[in-house]
């Protein structure tokens, strides 16, 4: 909110470039801890790029575009997860250097990201008076009390985090799934994403056409309906599978009730886009512009607590035998 946004975005993808080679160097000497630490740096980049990555398409779409540009990130996101872990797993079996070829790529990747960054037009600063407040935890908590203070934003954000909170249930099943009660190797497990990822893609683009290119609330139940019916379609179309073998995706399509399955995760993923891309334009038109990027950073953290929290819920479930 305090900055120039253009600059601060290529500053960040600088950072991500430095960040890159700390893996690559880890990758070259098989260090875990400097793994680790690009891990974690990666982590902080992502905290310090989404608030301006979310903030800064009110600055030049308008509203009757606001829905669209959603669709075209969340869109991009979910390909370029899709096609980042594709691409990870084949480069890194490659013998004998694949770590070091994944450490490569992901600098050459984050190089282009900061070229693409250099297109961005100027965006100037909503709050250039702004002081800055070191400490995470009050800032946290401030931003957090300002949003609660606008219903229909702090609903938004409840709304999207529960998405979160679905989805990582989901993703963090997919390998379990797969090999328990599919049978399938880590092919199937890679389709299932692909899958998924797809569905969320269309749905978001899908959303711009069906609200009529206007932030349309409705979308939100109609999406939550189908996260539901279908979810609840994919237990009763899984719930007699059991694998006896690991096999490959040749195998996993040749069984009809496996397309079922894979039918019922394309839709899940579809209705996601249709749910979550409203609630991110609604944040977006709804916060006022001078707290807009600390508005999205505190849903942000938001989101992170209920990833967390579907972590443990999933951990407490399998152990308990479910």
């Amino acid at each position: 909110d305090k900055y120039e946004k253009s600059r601060l975005i290529r500053w960040i993808k600088l950072l991500e470039i430095a960040i890159m080679v700390i893996g690559l160097a880890g990758f070259w000497q098989r260090s875990l801890a400097l793994l680790f630490v690009a891990l974690a740096l990666l982590g902080v980049h992502s905290t310090l790029f989404g608030p301006v990555k979310f903030a800064i398409l009110p600055q030049h779409l308008s509203n009757a575009e606001l829905v669209g540009g959603n669709g075209l990130v969340e869109m991009g996101t979910f390909v370029a997860i899709l096609l980042g872990t594709i691409a990870g797993g084949l480069v890194v079996a490659v013998e004998p250097d694949g770590p070091v070829l994944a450490g490569g790529l992901a600098i050459a990747i984050a190089v282009a990201g900061w070229l693409a960054s250099r297109g961005i037009p100027h965006t100037p600063p909503v709050d250039a008076e702004l002081r800055i407040n070191w400490n995470p935890f009050t800032e946290t908590w401030k931003n957090l009390r300002f949003a609660q203070g606008n219903r229909v934003v702090w609903l938004s954000m409840l709304g999207i985090s529960w998405f979160w909170f679905y989805g990582a249930t989901f993703l963090a099943q997919f390998a379990g799934f797969s090999r328990d009660s599919l049978g399938g190797n880590e092919h199937v497990v890679t389709f299932l994403l692909a899958l998924f990822s797809v569905g969320i893609g269309i749905g978001s683009l899908l959303c711009e056409r069906m609200s009529g290119r206007r932030v349309e609330l409705g979308l939100v139940p109609f999406g939550s309906i189908g996260l539901t019916v279908f979810a609840v379609d994919l237990w009763l179309a899984s719930r007699h599978l059991h694998a006896n073998a690991l096999a490959g995706l040749e195998v996993f399509l040749a069984s009809a009730a496996h397309w079922r399955v894979a039918s019922d995760l394309v839709l899940i993923g579809l209705f996601g886009g249709f749910y979550i891309v409203p609630l991110y334009a609604l944040i977006q038109e709804r916060s006022p512009p001078s707290h807009r990027s600390r508005i999205i950073a505190a849903n942000n953290i938001l989101n992170a607590l209920f990833m967390v929290a579907s972590a443990g819920l999933a951990i407490a479930l399998l152990a308990a035998g479910y």
